[in-house]
């Protein structure tokens, strides 16, 4: 009987850290320039890291850049509201920049044929590790889908095209 009251402590205490390592989420809908739920988007914290979940339907078939933005702002029709994108250590845009990336930099998300896609990313930076309402400051973030891929290299965006479609975290 003692064996499993030690291994119900034991369990209670490996959920409990999990539950702590899983901290605190953010979602927000994902709009088209007319205002039409073109799909989700999740940020939460994990272990230090912000995952970001992007899910999305109804877009044309490819790659399409995506990228954090610096204000939680989304209005259209350009979504220019949503400023730049999230660079607090004023880098060059793109992975495969010498001189990048901005911490907003989130690659390309694949649409299939029936026009859906998703994407998990994580972003790990000194920024993340004070936590989502840190991460996300007083002004939020804005997930951007654009229409082109994203070229990983080109600054300031990645000749990734225009704003397609946009999700105000706050």
């Amino acid at each position: 009987m003692w064996q499993i009251a030690i291994i119900a402590a034991l369990l209670a205490g490996v959920t409990s850290g999990a539950e702590q390592r899983m901290g605190e989420s953010r979602k927000a809908t994902l709009r088209d320039s007319a205002g039409k739920e073109v799909g989700q988007v999740t940020l939460r914290e994990d272990r230090g890291a912000i995952k970001i979940d992007v899910r999305v339907r109804g877009l044309t078939k490819g790659r399409h850049g995506i990228h954090l933005h610096e204000t939680g702002l989304c209005d259209p029709p350009g979504f220019a509201s949503a400023g730049p994108h999230y660079n607090p250590h004023g880098k060059q845009h793109g992975r495969r920049n010498p001189q990048g990336p901005h911490l907003g930099d989130l690659g390309n998300i694949s649409v299939g044929g029936k026009g859906w896609g998703n994407k998990t990313i994580t972003v790990r930076s000194e920024e993340t590790l004070a936590g989502l309402k840190s991460f996300l400051g007083d002004k939020g973030r804005a997930l951007i889908v654009h229409a082109s891929p994203d070229d990983e290299k080109t600054d300031p965006s990645g000749n990734s095209g225009p704003r397609i479609a946009c999700a105000a975290v706050q």
